[in-house]
């Protein structure tokens, strides 16, 4: 069978997900408003949650639990990792080679994803993965990368779009240059390479009209 090419989709979904450990953990110490900022597998199967909160529930989470990253005094607002088993949806999103972008809870069990898959295939796989267990899934949003090919050449404008959509460029980052490039499976230095050359082509277009 042909390998699929990838043609990256920005996928937002909202899923009644009452099997994640991790969500149960927090709505049965009272917490009700959290944001999902990014999973990652680890070993032994967990999933690795990095999960923002206001200080004022940090205290309501058991002792242990929560291993904190960083504190924003300003925001009021506290990020740490929380590991769990038994999330269906993050495992099915890692296993796909998709990238969680955001997630937060709306409502009872329910959390809206936001994240990229590599092509539409991942995506329909996603999908059909969590009906196979029971997961009651609302498709949001289908967004397709399209390339512009103006100024950019395709591999500057494709790693652009993936440093942009995954935080790399937002304050605090979200995603360092190691994390990035490991995503995106090419070296740290081609990475900085691509995306100083693409950065700088831009700046030119943009300062010469």
């Amino acid at each position: 069978m042909a390998q699929q090419k990838d043609e990256p989709y920005h996928i937002t979904i909202e899923v009644e997900n009452k099997q994640c450990r991790m969500l149960k953990m927090l709505k049965d110490s009272g917490i009700e408003q959290f944001k999902v900022i990014d999973i990652r597998g680890v070993a032994g199967g967990l999933t690795r949650h990095l999960v923002g909160m206001s200080t004022k529930q940090i205290n309501k989470i058991p002792s242990g639990s929560f291993k904190i990253k960083r504190s924003d005094k300003a925001k009021e607002e506290i990020l740490g990792w929380i590991d769990s088993t038994g999330c269906e949806v993050c495992g099915t999103i890692l296993s796909h080679d998709s990238f969680l972008i955001s997630g937060r809870n709306v409502e009872g069990y329910n959390i809206v994803y936001s994240f990229i898959t590599r092509n539409y295939e991942s995506f329909q796989s996603i999908i059909s993965n969590f009906e196979k267990n029971g997961l009651k899934v609302k498709i949001l949003e289908v967004g397709k990368y399209k390339p512009k090919k103006k100024f950019l050449t395709e591999k500057q404008e494709r790693v652009l779009w993936f440093a942009l959509k995954m935080g790399f460029f937002a304050y605090p980052k979200k995603i360092d240059t190691l994390e990035l490039s490991q995503r995106l499976k090419i070296k740290p230095s081609t990475l900085s390479e691509i995306s100083r050359r693409g950065i700088r082509r831009l700046l030119e277009h943009y300062f010469k009209t």
